[in-house]
């Protein structure tokens, strides 16, 4: 959006990149950050929604300073030790007058002025006291963007259902996948050998079942074909509840193919 033009108030804190969305919002000095990626979800779409979803909840949680605590704060160029109090100067650089200004809302500003020479070395001390009323009257919280309120006090905007859960690492097709098909790939140990496609499927802590598929014995589509339902029935396994052992179906094709690299291996 244009500098100065808040953005809509659905892309409010989330910024479009090459390769999906990421989330950057401050909060009393603290920035809370997020990436959201297509691939990680399947598609833009529920990349956007998870994005959106992680904003709904920040803003729900960590809301704005109260509007009267960020006006106290000291600004940089304040020399009075009070914020909101400043002096008037005179050409001779005698202090004139002290001021007390608090910017209410966008049509009431407060002010009042303490000449010196009415009030005498009083001014300031009045200026200060005056400025305390003034603070007062301000109430709610720092209005950070149209879309803050609505969000905060509305119930969450996604069903369970309506988003994705994040997909693992072996779940996302890398841009050097040969089969087009995330964890099924094409190898070949040597420049002679005809190859195989291997289905392959990582569990973070758990290490990897994996299981080749010979060219040679099968011919190339259907090795693939067979690739491609054996990285189906890995990931049905992966989502199963923890047993210590193989699923059935697994364990069926591994005794059926003891070439077939069903393995357990350490992460790494």
């Amino acid at each position: 959006m244009p500098k100065g033009t808040p953005n809509p108030a659905a892309m409010y804190g989330i910024y479009r990149r090459a390769w999906g969305f990421e989330v950057s919002i401050v909060r009393n000095g603290t920035r809370y950050y997020k990436q959201f990626g297509r691939a990680s979800y399947g598609s833009e779409e529920q990349a956007l929604l998870q994005a959106q979803d992680w904003r709904d909840g920040i803003v729900r949680s960590v809301p704005p300073v109260p509007r009267r605590t960020r006006a106290e704060k000291l600004r940089i160029n304040n020399t009075t030790g009070v914020s909101g109090v400043f002096c008037q100067v005179a050409p001779d650089g005698r202090v004139r007058a002290w001021v007390a200004k608090t910017y209410i809302g966008h049509d009431e500003i407060l002010r009042t002025d303490f000449p010196v020479n009415a009030v005498g070395e009083a001014a300031q001390e009045l200026a200060v006291e005056e400025r305390t009323r003034q603070l007062e009257r301000m109430a709610g919280l720092a209005r950070l963007h149209p879309a803050e309120e609505t969000i905060r006090k509305s119930p969450p905007a996604f069903p369970a259902g309506l988003l994705s859960p994040k997909r693992s690492k072996s779940e996302i097709k890398r841009s050097t996948n040969s089969s087009g098909v995330s964890g099924v790939h094409f190898k070949a140990p040597n420049p002679g050998h005809p190859g195989y496609w291997l289905a392959i499927t990582y569990t973070m802590g758990k290490g990897s079942v994996s299981k080749a598929f010979s060219i040679k014995e099968h011919g190339p589509e259907k090795a693939k074909l067979l690739a491609i339902e054996e990285r189906e029935r890995q990931l049905e396994q992966k989502l199963m509840p923890d047993t210590g052992t193989l699923a059935p179906s697994l364990r069926r094709e591994a005794s059926r193919h003891g070439q077939a690299a069903v393995e357990a291996r350490p992460q790494r």
